[in-house]
């Protein structure tokens, strides 16, 4: 190709003459025969050697003083040139950019198909030498190496740039200490993608975690998916790869280019990405925030009262299919008026992470740092939680950091080798979904994960992580046959590792985050889930440091006793019982979630026996059990207003049973007014939530009364104000059935029943208030008598 002259300048006279000052070409020998600024010359050929044209034709040097030092050849050499093609080098810094050398200032760039690159910098504009397969390079004769620009031309076209290789690394030393000890609890705010000013020139910062690459490079929209010009640099011993690209900026979608241990290619989304392309698309995308919050007043108030000292009465949701089609801003719009009108104190969301298969609801996460991109932006979910808090509802989100899927593009073998997963591959292997366990023994991922936890806390004002899975993640031998699980260092089956994160995630949420509470879904009998970190108990172990757990024993139970036809369950009346030998072991939610209304196992009212008419009274009676048993509470969507189907993903919750043109519209909304009065009535009696971990907040009356099928209790709030709730899961009226009571309360008044009319009862209620009568009766000096109505429960207090 020709080179293109400089424009001439026009003297006072109006002639032309050339302007040597501002346009020349920096010469390059590979040889290293050429002398220092010997390139200053006019205009050559572009990509032709100064030194192949003919010395008659050659233009003399300006005058300048002699240099003292032979100059060297500016050309990138062998080793470093071949490191650059193939995506294997450490420090592209050190070759690409300004260097100062003997001679002067050597650039050098790397733009594969580019036909040519000029260096600007003030009035100075020298093309470099095209030393072929995309690199440039040329020797000036400077003292220092200036503020310079770029000027690429690629078929015609010239694109002017910051050239990446001059600026400093983005990370600082304390950065990169704390990622190396694996205790940088803002890990987010290191690595990732971060538009950025850096040294006056806006663009982003890309960091990476890939100790076992020998290259990373990054490719995305803003060079058409061709990593090759835009290496980065590895920083020290930390594993870190750092390149701050200028220029780019929110919106941009890129990958890393990670060469592996055996030089093969894979380009990986960004572990670290704060959004990502809607799925099925896997691109990780340039975020910056813009959301202002305006829950100050809720965050200042959330730390006032322990959650397990408040009323805590969650309703689950799956997002995509609460209202199916909804954005987040579109939900911020309906879900927070609903979930007022409805009572509950906090939502629970269903993992909101990245996930790329939506059959998964979210439980298998590919992008740990982002919202689902399916309804928006991380600002629109950030306003959804805002909205939220303004309504007075707490946000909880299920949090998943027991396992991660296989797909090649995300954490999988990240750089090459098992990175985020177990380098054992019976360890690594999860047995039940075919995913991929984390590594929770190396500190840079115990730090990934922590730091996840916290960025969810701070970053979205999330009120508690749900977290997944837990015993999956204590047990060596979890869903695991003999052979397939090697002991711990005691010969036990207890995950040290997996211990000693839990630990270390709750401590840190506690410590950072005030208000915010930890569930674990933990399904077995581990000591001290709920006991803090620094307590141990019998097992030798501190304590995991959750503030809840879920109690998955009475769950089970209870449903199962449920289940029986009422002339069965006095045999299994211990069902309902065996709870409360052991409600105060842990701090405990009483869950009825998702997991029990998929899979075949039917709605929560398809579980209860009889005919349509008994199977909402026993739904409705458990609810009423339930929400007066110790322990915070948990409901399904859809299961608020009987849902007769299984909940499905794919079309969620069958509002349409909530139509007043549904003739059997009546039957559902009896249900849905009484969850709605359960919540609004708990809300406002301490005695059923103030003291749900101490034994001193509950009484039985009777559990023994088998052939009754009556269970009836007292909860007591901190100054002992009672609330009597009476379960009567027969199908039949019980006149005057007379009930301890405490002697000193006056009289009792129904403020709940079940079976009332307006919910689809029967409407056998107690209308007038209830006195004592000094006959006594399970063990009290004084009874009252009441009329129980079939298959209901009735919660009184004192008049």
């Amino acid at each position: 190709m020709t080179s293109k002259k400089s424009a001439p300048s026009k003297n006072k006279t109006g002639k032309s003459k050339p302007d040597r000052s501002r346009t020349a070409r920096a010469g390059a020998d590979p040889s290293g025969t050429d002398q220092a600024g010997a390139g200053l010359s006019g205009t050559g050929p572009s990509g032709t050697d100064r030194a192949a044209i003919p010395a008659a034709r050659r233009p003399e040097p300006p005058d300048r003083p002699a240099l003292a030092e032979v100059a060297v050849s500016p050309a990138v050499d062998a080793g470093d040139r071949e490191r650059l093609l193939h995506g294997t080098h450490h420090a592209p810094h050190s070759v690409l950019g300004a260097h100062p050398v003997p001679g002067g200032v050597a650039f050098r760039a790397f733009r594969p198909y580019a036909q040519a690159v000029t260096v600007v910098s003030g009035d100075l504009r020298a093309e470099l030498h095209d030393d072929g397969d995309g690199f440039f390079s040329g020797l000036l004769p400077l003292t220092d190496v200036p503020a310079y620009r770029l000027l690429v031309t690629y078929d015609g076209a010239v694109h002017e740039t910051e050239d990446a290789f001059r600026f400093m690394p983005t990370l600082g030393e304390l950065d990169l200490h704390l990622i190396g000890e694996g205790r940088h609890e803002q890990l987010w705010r290191a690595l990732g993608a971060h538009v950025t000013t850096h040294q006056g020139v806006t663009g982003t910062r890309f960091a990476v975690w890939a100790p076992n690459a020998r290259g990373v490079r990054v490719a995305g929209t803003f060079n058409f998916w061709d990593a090759g010009a835009f290496p980065m640099r590895s920083l020290g011993s930390t594993g870190v790869w750092e390149l701050f690209v200028p220029g780019v900026g929110e919106g941009e979608l890129y990958k890393f280019e990670i060469t592996r241990p055996d030089g093969s290619r894979t380009l990986k989304a960004d572990p670290m990405a704060r959004r990502t392309e809607v799925p099925p698309a896997t691109s990780s995308v340039v975020h910056a925030s813009h959301h202002e919050w305006d829950d100050a007043e809720w965050l200042a108030r959330r730390a006032e009262t322990p959650v397990h000292e408040a009323p805590f009465s969650v309703y689950e949701v799956h997002l995509p299919s609460w209202r199916p089609g909804l954005t987040y801003r579109q939900l911020a719009e309906q879900l927070p008026a609903y979930v007022t009108e409805m009572g509950f104190t906090h939502v629970e969301l269903m993992p909101v992470a990245e996930h790329p298969f939506g059959g998964s609801w979210g439980y298998q996460v590919t992008g740990f740092y982002a919202p689902t991109a399916r309804l928006g932006t991380p600002d629109d979910f950030k306003y959804l939680v805002d909205r939220l808090h303004q309504a007075g509802i707490g946000v909880l989100m299920d949090w998943v950091p027991a396992h991660f899927p296989r797909d090649a593009w995300a954490l999988a073998e990240f750089d090459g080798r098992p990175l985020y997963e177990h380098h054992d591959p019976l360890r690594a292997a999860h047995p039940d979904w075919g995913t991929l366990e984390f590594d929770f023994g190396r500190r840079e991922v115990r730090n990934f994960l922590v730091a996840n936890a916290v960025y969810w806390c701070e970053e979205f004002h999330i009120d508690g992580l749900r977290v997944d899975a837990v015993a999956s993640m204590l047990y060596l031998d979890y869903s695991r046959e003999p052979g397939q699980w090697t002991p711990n260092e005691h010969g036990g089956r207890e995950n040290l590792d997996a211990v000693a994160f839990l630990q270390e995630m709750n401590a840190t949420v506690y410590r950072r985050c005030p208000g915010v509470v930890t569930i674990a879904e933990e399904s077995t009998a581990w000591d001290g889930v709920t006991r803090p970190t620094h307590h141990r108990g019998p097992s030798g172990f501190g304590g995991l440091g959750f503030g809840l757990k879920w109690n998955m024993g009475w769950m089970h139970d209870s449903l199962q006793y449920m289940s029986h036809e009422p002339v069965h369950r006095s045999y299994h009346h211990h069902e309902l019982t065996f709870s409360m030998v052991y409600a105060y072991s842990e701090n405990y939610v009483l869950p009825i979630s998702h997991d029990e209304v998929v899979h075949g196992k039917g709605s929560l009212v398809s579980k209860m026996p009889g005919d349509w008419w008994q199977q909402r009274a026993n739904l409705r009676a458990y609810l009423g059990f339930m929400w007066a048993h110790p322990g915070k509470q948990l409901l399904f969507m859809g299961q608020e207003f009987a849902q007769g189907a299984e909940w499905s993903e794919a079309h969620g919750p069958d509002w349409w049973l909530l139509d007043p043109s549904y003739g059997a519209e009546g039957d559902h909304r009896g249900v849905r007014d009484l969850v709605r009065d359960l919540n609004a009535t708990y809300r406002t009696t301490a005695a059923l939530w103030q003291r749900d971990t101490d034994p001193a907040g509950f009484q039985w009356v009777t559990g023994d009364a088998v052939d009754d099928n009556v269970f009836a209790f007292l909860r007591l709030d901190a100054e002992g104000n009672p609330l009597l709730a009476v379960s009567h899961l027969a199908p039949v009226v019980r006149h005057d059935y007379r009930i301890g009571v405490p002697e000193d309360v006056p009289a009792w008044v129904e403020v709940l029943n079940s079976d009332a009319g307006r919910y689809g009862g029967s409407d056998v209620v107690n209308p007038d208030a209830v006195k004592p009568e000094p006959q006594g009766a399970h063990g009290r000096p004084a009874s009252i008598r009441l009329t129980l109505p079939p298959l209901a429960t009735v919660w009184l207090r004192p008049a």
